[in-house]
């Protein structure tokens, strides 16, 4: 699994008192102009929204470039004649380190059968949650 590969998390036994967050797959499917389908997508994402400020995590704050910061980069990579290159990084968000604990629940497709009363602690960012 590419979450095992990625060291994304541990199972561990649930501790008290804490809250655990579900976790829920979104599936997509990608279709070419002739709605023959080209790829089937699946996401495992995090229900942060139950998170709350000051327990779960501290901040929340997305590094996004502003449109017009972008413009300005085109427009003088343009007036240079220089190529702009663009990239996808696919589990970017699974690279990142999490500094707050937090546990999820084991979600279909990842349930131990030998310990399926365990849950997961992050070790870096899902999808979904206020830290992502």
């Amino acid at each position: 699994h590419e979450f095992d590969r990625l060291q994304v998390w541990e199972l561990v036994h649930q501790p008290d008192y804490v809250m655990i967050i579900a976790l829920k797959w979104i599936y997509k499917v990608k279709h070419d102009e002739y709605s023959d389908v080209l790829k089937n997508k699946a996401r495992l994402v995090a229900e942060g929204y139950r998170q709350e400020e000051g327990i779960d995590f501290e901040k929340s704050f997305a590094p996004v470039a502003r449109i017009e910061a972008i413009r300005i980069f085109i427009a003088n990579a343009v007036s240079k004649n220089m190529t702009v290159y663009q990239m996808d990084v696919k589990t970017a968000f699974l690279n990142d380190e999490l500094k707050e604990e937090v546990y999820v629940s084991q979600p279909k497709g990842f349930v131990d059968p030998d310990h399926p009363t365990h849950v997961y602690r992050l070790k870096k960012v899902l999808y979904g949650l206020k830290q992502a």
